[in-house]
């Protein structure tokens, strides 16, 4: 049986009470175990950026089934291993191979507490 989730039920807004509410997270990573221990910073209240890939974004993107559904039951093509994984984090997109995107990254990281 698939059902429709709302999107706000599936993040977590940062709360200033929570116990890494002050750490800001750099998440520059892919696939499997980064995505997984930067969530358990996002979901303990961490500010956590994701950074991805122009154009294709993280792989896990795509893994699936199960994909997320629309309202009307029609698969978004968003894997909902993705969803979960990266639930909570602000998400950017960054091309590392040019000197603008190695830019923003070195000011991002800076700023952050974890990278």
């Amino acid at each position: 049986m698939s059902q429709a989730v709302d999107m706000a039920d599936v993040t977590s807004s940062q709360d200033a009470d929570a116990p890494l509410s002050h750490i800001k997270v750099l998440d520059l990573s892919r696939s499997l175990a980064g995505p997984w221990a930067c969530q358990v910073f996002a979901d303990f209240g961490a500010d956590v950026i994701k950074c991805e890939r122009p154009g294709v974004g993280d792989e896990a993107r795509i893994w699936g089934p199960p994909f997320l559904n629309d309202a009307d039951g029609n698969s978004t093509g968003d894997s909902v291993y993705f969803l979960t994984s990266n639930r909570g984090k602000r998400s950017i997109t960054v091309n590392l191979s040019s000197p603008e995107g190695q830019k923003i990254i070195r000011a991002l990281a800076a700023d952050a507490d974890v990278l």
